[in-house]
């Protein structure tokens, strides 16, 4: 299978198409939505997208790691990282994608 990825020109090409908005006002709708999801993210928000999945910012507590070449104890610092969780739709259509 051939790796493609989806950029935001793509998904507002998809919405010019199915929605018949005009390409500038099909950009300008894909943009809104991707900032309204940014900044609830950035506030703590979760974002739930019924079918697709929940995004969500996860605090992380500061940990000592070790470099895996020198095996020297490094310290980690504490940091926010983003999580994404597919819905159970998603997991089906992504498995059932799978059997060809």
């Amino acid at each position: 299978m051939a790796e493609k990825t989806l950029t935001r020109i793509d998904l507002s090409e998809a919405v010019f198409r199915e929605v018949g908005l005009s390409r500038n006002e099909s950009a300008q709708l894909v943009e809104s939505v991707l900032e309204h999801m940014s900044d609830s993210l950035v506030t703590g928000e979760q974002v739930k997208i019924s079918s697709f999945g929940t995004f969500s910012v996860r605090n992380k507590t500061a940990r000592i790691g070790r470099n895996p070449k020198t095996g020297e104890e490094v310290p980690i610092n504490p940091r926010r990282v983003l999580t994404f969780r597919p819905s159970h739709l998603m997991k089906d259509r992504v498995v059932s994608g799978n059997k060809s």
